[in-house]
């Protein structure tokens, strides 16, 4: 009986190497779980932002700080920009970008135009001519800041405006088709 009690208390006897084993196991364990928990941060914060082919970089979403766009959108300065590589006529882009709870791009300074210089096409912006004012008016009404397009002389009311890649403003036949940008303003 002697014999069977030492040959059981052997077997649960630790030796030095299997003391060190589960030392190094338990750490191993514990840098693992540092290191899930250093990589889950960066990942979980960041935006997944859309490339476009062609048209601007996400390089623009340099100040974009402050919002979060949905996919195929880009941030800049707290709004978020979709440009189409589809053709369509002023009204139907202007009706497009309505569906997505958006305008026809307007405008508001120069730091916007900055953001349109990477553009290779031209595209319908919210800008037209009201009838009513007898002024050109973006969509919310309001007028066009002399300031923004200094040469900017349409000359057929009945037109519509497009914005190309040099910074031209043109006014164009509203049925023609052209890309279009949808612009949200989050704040």
């Amino acid at each position: 009986m002697n014999t069977g009690t030492t040959f059981h208390m052997a077997a649960f006897q630790t030796t030095p190497w299997r003391l060190i084993s589960g030392v190094l196991g338990v750490m191993c364990l514990l840098l693992v779980a540092a290191l899930g928990v250093l990589l889950k941060n960066p990942f979980t914060k960041q935006n997944v932002q859309p490339t476009f082919s062609p048209g601007p970089s996400t390089d623009l979403q340099e100040g974009s700080g402050c919002c979060t766009c949905r996919e195929k959108w880009i941030g800049y300065q707290c709004s978020c920009y979709f440009l189409s590589s589809e053709l369509k006529t002023w009204k139907d882009s202007r009706n497009f970008c309505v569906s997505q709870n958006s305008s026809l791009l307007q405008i508001q300074d120069r730091n916007e135009l900055h953001f349109m210089n990477s553009i290779s096409y031209y595209y319908w912006i919210g800008l037209s001519y009201s009838e009513e004012h007898h002024a050109w008016l973006w969509e919310d009404n309001s007028t066009v800041s002399q300031d923004l397009f200094p040469s900017f002389h349409p000359l057929i009311p009945k037109n519509c405006i497009i914005y190309g890649p040099s910074g031209e403003v043109l006014d164009t036949d509203c049925g023609s088709q052209y890309r279009y940008v949808c612009k949200q303003q989050l704040i």
